[in-house]
């Protein structure tokens, strides 16, 4: 009976610490970045208030948008893998998703900036311009598949409207960011798409996308991940802006 008891509590065990594999994904995207924001030479710590106010409007777009998209079966999330605690149908682990997953990237957009001063490029214009156009053609190309069509013109349209409205001069900074970020990009995609694991955390409609994966991720995630850094650095770089003008008129 005793050996029974043993063997019951390590599966119990076992079992809640799978319950917690998304939140664990969670913690370890924060934590490292959440440590080194006090560095005395990065100081990301005093970028907080922008880096908030970014985070919760984009977060609130995207928790939107993850809503209605488990509402209509475009992905769902396994709950084998989830601690149970749900708000408007979502994981918790998922909303920590949109505040630790973009803290993570700005910290590391903030990290580059801090090294590269960098000055606006035609370049970087005739990339964007040429990515826009690549985006919004395969967007109506696979306009059967809504997460693939969605996502591909969302991130077209914002990307042109911010490049003609703004003109900024760090796309080319936040485009190598994007490249720094795509190996921990695959690792934590990874996971929550199967890599390692006996199902996937979050699966996804196999009707709604165009079935092309790099490991397990569809080529799409990397195109939505793409838009939330996007809008999280935009409205950063806008708020700081916007905080220096202040400071200068004061």
């Amino acid at each position: 009976m005793l050996w029974d008891a043993l063997g019951s509590s390590k599966i119990f065990q076992e079992k809640n610490m799978k319950n917690i594999t998304y939140l664990l994904v969670d913690i370890g995207v924060l934590i490292l970045p959440l440590i080194f924001s006090f560095h005395p030479k990065l100081q990301f710590y005093k970028k907080w208030k922008s880096t908030t106010l970014s985070i919760l409007i984009v977060g609130s777009i995207f928790i939107t948008w993850d809503i209605l998209s488990t509402q209509i079966g475009l992905w769902g999330f396994n709950s084998d893998y989830l601690c149970g605690v749900y708000f408007f149908n979502l994981p918790l682990e998922e909303i920590l998703f949109f505040i630790c997953i973009p803290y993570a990237c700005l910290f590391t957009y903030h990290c580059l900036k801090m090294i590269w001063p960098i000055k606006n490029h035609e370049s970087t214009q005739w990339i964007t311009y040429k990515l826009c156009i690549s985006l919004f053609v395969s967007g109506l190309i696979f306009y059967k598949h809504l997460y693939t069509s969605v996502t591909f013109i969302s991130l077209a349209l914002t990307l042109v409207f911010i490049q003609i409205k703004y003109k900024p001069i760090w796309l080319s900074r936040l485009y190598t960011s994007l490249i720094i970020l795509i190996i921990p990009f695959l690792m934590v995609n990874g996971i929550l798409t199967g890599t390692g694991l006996e199902s996937s955390i979050i699966w996804h409609n196999e009707n709604e996308i165009i079935g092309l994966r790099i490991l397990t991720i569809p080529i799409e995630d990397f195109f939505y991940g793409f838009l939330l850094i996007l809008l999280n650095v935009f409205l950063l770089e806008l708020f700081d802006k916007k905080s220096a003008k202040t400071i200068k008129t004061n």
